[in-house]
This record gives C-alpha cells, structure tokens and sequence, in this order.
C-alpha cells in the first residue's frame, strides 16, 4: 500500500481551510439576512460561493501535483445547468415580497401543480444555494498540465517517488491501462527470425 504523506496533509489542510471559510461565509449571509428581495439574493449569492469553495477544496490540493483547474463542459451543461434551472425557478419563486419575475415564476408553478412542492423546498432556501453552489465548483477539475507546460527540475534525484506516490486523475489511469505494456527483451538475441 502506497503511502500519500505530504498530500493526504496538504489535502487535510486545504480542506480544513475550505470549511473555515465557508463557515464565515455563511455567518455573513446571516449577518445581510433576508428582510428585503435585495438582500434575499445578496445572501444566497453568499451562502452559493460558500458551496464553491467546498467543491473546490479537493481541486486546489491537486495543484500541488502538477495539475491545473479545468471546466468539464460535460458536467458543466448535464450537471450545472438543470441545477441551475430548478434552484433558480425555487428561489425565484419562494423569494420575500416581490421581486424580479416573483408573480410570472409564481403563476407557472401554479399552472404545472407544482406550487406545493416549491414551497416545501423553498423553506430551504439556505441548502438550495449551497448545493447549487458545490454543484457549480463541481463542473471544475483539476488535470494533468499539457506536456509543453511542464517544467522538468533536473535536480530532483532519480529515485524520488512524489509523482508516483501520488494518486492518479481518471485521464492518467485510462492512459495507463489503455497503453501497449512496454516489453524488454531478455536474454540473447534469436538468429532463427
């Protein structure tokens, strides 16, 4: 069993990190409330970037490996943008007093029969923001840098084991096993070919 040192700490820490400051995020949303639809939205934007930085706690421990942040467009359009529609359709239209398209939202929900549900959700307004925010830094990974960024210290000695005692990304482990396994011949050569 390989032993992660350095990165389980680093990650730990970072992660520890992310809480504290998502933590303080969500004592200041607390601290703007939600009497007005100004700082109803002012709130949940707040309590959102709290979510983000939960999500992104495990990406920015892989930037010490090497590894750069990138937009899954996959996740981003499957993932995010449903999210994105229901948490805003939610809040939209459960907000205090009446805000931007507040009565439209309302009136739609009514039609399709799903005011009741709305309103049940909406009593979460806090989760709804949070989740829609991990699920925004969820379509954020962090990947392998292209080969002509990477910069070779020619100083490290070569049994040094960082690189290979770090976990692998989901592109490095399907590049590894979908590789032709390198051979080397052993023993004399055959003179019968």
């Amino acid at each position: 069993m390989r032993r992660y040192g350095l990165y389980d700490a680093t990650r730990g820490l970072t992660v520890a990190l992310a809480a504290g400051l998502a933590g303080l995020l969500l004592y200041l949303a607390a601290e703007v409330g939600q009497q007005t639809t100004v700082r109803f939205w002012a709130s949940m934007g707040i309590v959102a970037a709290a979510g983000v930085v939960m999500a992104l706690a495990p990406v920015l421990g892989g930037w010490t490996n090497g590894l750069r942040l990138r937009l899954s467009p996959g996740t981003f359009v499957l993932g995010f943008l449903p999210v994105l529609v229901v948490v805003g359709w939610i809040l939209m239209a459960t907000q205090p007093g009446t805000g931007w398209h507040e009565g439209r939202v309302v009136s739609w929900s009514h039609d399709l029969g799903l005011m009741g549900a709305i309103h049940s959700l909406g009593l979460w307004h806090g989760v709804l923001a949070f989740g829609f925010g991990l699920v925004l830094g969820m379509t954020l990974d962090a990947v392998p840098m292209p080969a002509e960024d990477v910069v070779v210290d020619r100083r490290r000695p070569a049994d040094d084991t960082t690189v290979a005692d770090a976990p692998m990304t989901a592109e490095q482990y399907e590049a590894a096993h979908d590789s032709r396994p390198h051979t080397v011949p052993v023993g004399p050569r055959s003179t019968d070919e």
